[in-house]
């Protein structure tokens, strides 16, 4: 279920692109959130790999309630 209205935004950092996958995973589990998200390296920057997730935590993602 994808979320069309405000509501968390969850910036991570991970090592690799499999631990940074595997948490978006885990949210996405819990609440309704924006999915699984294109993973991004900030070249010269921190190593790691970034990811932005939106998530509703007022809505678990098995309901389809809209308010």
């Amino acid at each position: 279920m994808h979320i069309t209205e405000p509501g968390v935004v969850f910036d991570s950092t991970a090592p690799d692109e499999d631990t940074i996958r595997s948490v978006m995973d885990t949210l996405q589990h819990q609440w309704a959130t924006s999915g699984i998200t294109p993973v991004s390296r900030t070249p010269g920057g921190a190593a790691g790999v970034t990811a932005r997730v939106y998530a509703d935590t007022r809505r678990c993602p098995c309901t389809d309630e809209t308010s």
